[in-house]
């Protein structure tokens, strides 16, 4: 990957005051320019951190990191939009560490509300605060949020360079701007002469950008279409540069072995067998374990293998039932939050029926197909990372702390990831590199994490339980009562990021619950958190990835014992508060050619979440096969609001929904003696492709607002598996993984 100190150092950088972020509303502070990364040589200028252009055409210094869900695509195409280029003539690079790069969409996204419900006043207010992400260095990819926070910047940024480059030309030429149109990355005069953007680059950098007007979505060229990846041809030959590949002059390889008991200590170690292998440069003493850096990776792992290490105990019950005793114990403590609470749920209606049912989901590791990985470069007065990762501001404040230098002595090169879902966004792969590499002074270093140490020492999504109680009467839900009780993802992640105090509610333990478009009188949903000690962190879809399989699982539920068809029980529950959830469901019931009746030896279920900003409805079906369960085929029914990219939209929803029918049907990390049994993938199985259920997929466009796409995919397949299960054999999971109770194909 191109150095962007390089890049900047040989080339002319045109733009806009796109950088601001659209933010209209605050104090001075928010509305302020963040200062621009980009340093290019005397005589050269810099405007604006997104856009370069030099000799070779025009580079996007992206801000979000690519880790397959596509977005480097989206955001070139935002740009070619109004700039006028051709979507493949454009480079992409990652930015750096800079708060030019904030994330405006995440703080919006986690203000009070359910999202659906959310009016034009209040997105704007949502977006306005946007920009507290720049005070906060909130460099952040996740959430599915990335064309949220883009989809404004990006064709502001690119309108703004046009019309400079226009003004460029026109002085040169003598004309008016509105005499000039652009096309293929050129100016072109009324005459038919035409002047390319490499050629006026120079002088546009000294001219204030003008006021712009965006484009009306039925001129678009590129948005609203599929177009080719721009990832797509380094990732088929092989030229895709991920953390694992780098490679620096003198590198030297590194393998770590760190405290299986999570949060524990590391009482000694004995290495002289270690030291004693051919090719062993030493083993770093990392507090909790130790790393051993050799000439390879393979040895590395060797040698840190035939290190004796004396572990230390972990801070949380060693044993998986005494965990989860722990987490219902939160039960019994007043509720972290109440985010919803309509009408009266101490009181049943009068005939009325009532349910109750209990709930318990695993902790689950993220298992990215790339283990964690990272190099790192230290010379005593800077540092140098390179690494995949989701959070570049806090990977390089964490690294410059532990090296003792000041955060703009660390330059962190974000490359492509394989695989993130969260576990990319936490700082201990560079940090722990960062301890090896100063040990190591001018020696660049790479530290790659065994499968066995990535799954073993994760960042958990979080076991859950979860009571709900409700009641039926005239085929149609009344009361709806529920109570979630999980460790909060969100506390520590502030905490281990910013060093904020675990305080406050947190939205995102009840997400997928609290925030569900149904039209239920009587409506409550409190949240408990669980004192515990062992490291959780964020997993794709979060708080709806469990609380989607608690809350539709008892949606189902309440429609068999109303004696109704479970999509038409959640249409009818669904259409008089939110028309897109309503249409997903529609529309999943046409796509499926669903009746409600199954034959024999079929199984159908629905399910529904509307989770970051989208309504998505699934229908699973299983099919039974001489006793062994098979998931054959699959419906998808989104509502984008807006479908930027569609052939990208279906690759998210069809990921999202196998990461979620893995994770229901095989994923569970379980523990004894403190440490987690599952080593590796044979431990811990996925859905596989020739077992992949064939999948088809609507997008529709009918919301207000743009909605996620990367991460409302998983939480709906989840409950969909199991009410599938539920319908083909008559047996109700409120437990998962469903291999422990049903014999599904691997």
């Amino acid at each position: 990957m191109s150095r962007i100190g390089t890049v900047a150092r040989r080339t002319f950088l045109i733009g806009s005051a796109a950088i601001v972020g659209g933010v209209a509303f605050g104090v001075y502070k928010l509305r302020q320019p963040a200062p621009n990364p980009l340093q290019p040589a005397t005589g050269q200028t810099a405007l604006n951190p997104f856009v370069l252009i030099d000799q070779q055409g025009v580079t996007l210094i992206a801000p979000r990191a690519e880790m397959g869900q596509g977005v480097h695509t989206t955001w070139a195409a935002l740009l070619a939009e109004e700039l006028d280029v051709d979507m493949a003539s454009i480079r992409v690079l990652h930015g750096p560490a800079a708060k030019a790069y904030y994330n405006s969409a995440m703080v919006a996204d986690a203000l009070p509300g359910k999202g659906y419900d959310t009016g034009e006043f209040q997105h704007s207010v949502g977006e306005a605060l946007g920009g507290i992400g720049k005070l906060v260095g909130l460099q952040v990819t996740g959430g599915s949020t990335s064309m949220k926070d883009g989809f404004v910047r990006m064709r502001e940024t690119g309108a703004a360079a046009r019309e400079t480059l226009k003004q460029a030309a026109a002085d040169l030429l003598g004309l008016k701007r509105a005499q000039l149109r652009t096309e293929n990355g050129q100016v072109i005069a009324p005459d038919g002469q035409t002047i390319p953007y490499t050629d006026l680059a120079q002088a546009a950098a000294k001219i204030e950008p003008p006021e712009v007007t965006l484009r009306d979505a039925r001129d678009w060229r590129y948005l609203g279409t599929s177009v080719p990846r721009v990832d797509m041809v380094g990732k088929s030959t092989g030229t895709a540069q991920f953390g694992i590949d780098i490679r620096l002059p003198g590198m030297k390889f590194a393998a770590l072995r760190i405290n299986p008991h999570l949060g524990g200590v590391m009482k000694g170690f004995d290495a002289s067998a270690a030291r004693s292998m051919p090719g062993v440069d030493r083993v770093v003493d990392l507090g909790n374990g130790i790393a051993v850096v050799a000439s390879n990776t393979w040895l590395a792992q060797q040698a840190a293998n035939a290190v004796q290490v004396t572990w230390g105990a972990a801070p949380y019950p060693p044993e998986t039932d005494a965990i989860f005793e722990r987490i219902e114990q939160a039960f019994d403590d007043s509720p972290n939050s109440v985010l919803r609470d309509d009408g009266d749920t101490a009181s049943v209606p009068e005939g009325a029926t009532t349910l109750r049912a209990e709930y318990k989901l695993p902790y689950l590791a993220h298992a990215t197909m790339e283990p964690q990985n990272a190099t790192a470069l230290f010379t005593g007065d800077a540092l140098e990372i390179w690494c995949g990762n989701q959070t570049p501001v806090f990977q390089r404040n964490t690294c410059a702390k532990l090296a003792g230098l000041k955060p703009d002595a660390v330059q962190v090169h974000t490359t492509l990831m394989g695989g993130g879902f969260g576990r990319r966004g936490e700082l201990d792969f560079a940090a722990y590199a960062t301890q090896v590499a100063m040990d190591m002074p001018g020696t660049p270093v790479q530290l790659t994490w065994s499968r066995e140490e990535d799954m073993t020492h994760d960042f958990y999504r979080p076991g859950a339980l979860a009571r709900f109680s409700g009641a039926v009467q005239d085929g149609r839900a009344v009361m709806l009562d529920a109570q979630i009780a999980a460790q909060s993802a969100t506390h520590q992640a502030l905490g281990r990021w910013m060093g904020l105090p675990a305080a406050g509610p947190d939205k995102v333990l009840v997400d997928g619950a609290f925030n569900q478009p149904y039209d239920i009188p009587n409506y409550r949903v409190r949240g408990h958190v669980a004192d515990l000690d062992l490291p959780v962190g964020f997993w794709r879809s979060v708080g709806a990835s469990f609380n989607g399989f608690f809350h539709d699982t008892f949606i189902d539920e309440m429609a068999h014992a109303a004696g109704r068809d479970p999509l038409a029980f959640r249409l009818d529950l669904i259409r008089p508060v939110h028309a897109p959830s309503a249409g997903t469901l529609e529309a999943v019931r046409a796509l499926s050619g669903w009746t409600g009746k199954t034959p024999e030896g079929v199984g159908r279920g629905v399910g529904f979440t509307y989770s970051f900003g989208t309504p998505v409805a699934q229908v699973i079906e299983v099919v039974d096969e001489d006793g062994t369960i098979r998931i054959s085929r699959a419906w998808i029914a989104c509502d984008m609001g807006l479908a930027l990219d569609p052939g990208i939209i279906e690759a998210q929803m069809i990921g999202g929904m196998m990461y979620g029918l893995s994770a229901a049907a095989f994923g569970e990390i379980t523990f004894a003696q403190g440490a987690v049994e599952q080593q590796n993938f044979p431990d811990y199985d996925a859905i596989r492709m020739h077992t992949a259920p064939i999948t088809e997929v609507a997008i529709l466009e009918t919301n207000p607002h743009l909605g996620g796409a990367g991460e409302p995919g998983t939480p709906p397949a989840m409950p969909a598996l199991g009410n599938a299960l539920f319908d083909l054999t008559g047996i109700r999971a409120r437990e998962l993984p469903l291999a422990n109770l049903f014999d599904l194909r691997i």
